[in-house]
């Protein structure tokens, strides 16, 4: 009976090591750093966008404040809004 809980242990210690070790070769070959900087750019532009937008709604918040005309202001461009997303999924692919 020991020996087969110590079999049973050693077996799940060797499919986690193996499941590692897989996993840190794949990560350090071209395609996993590949992978790493999309991951990471792909972070970057998400925060970029949600600055962005953030900013947009808190310069609406000042121009409401403060009685300036939204008409022309209005916050962030549109145009420039999807000139940016446009942008964006160019450098992605």
């Amino acid at each position: 009976m020991n020996r087969i809980i110590w079999m049973g242990i050693g077996v799940a210690i060797g499919v986690i090591a193996f499941r590692k070790i897989s996993t840190a070769q794949s990560a350090l070959g071209p395609e996993g750093l590949n992978r790493a900087v999309g991951r990471l750019a792909d972070g970057l532009f998400d925060f970029a966008d949600a600055v962005r937008e953030g900013m947009g709604e808190r310069e609406a918040e000042l121009r409401s404040a403060l009685g300036i005309d939204t008409a022309i202001g209005g916050g962030v461009d549109a145009a420039l809004v999807s000139g940016i997303a446009g942008r964006r999924d160019a450098v992605r692919r």
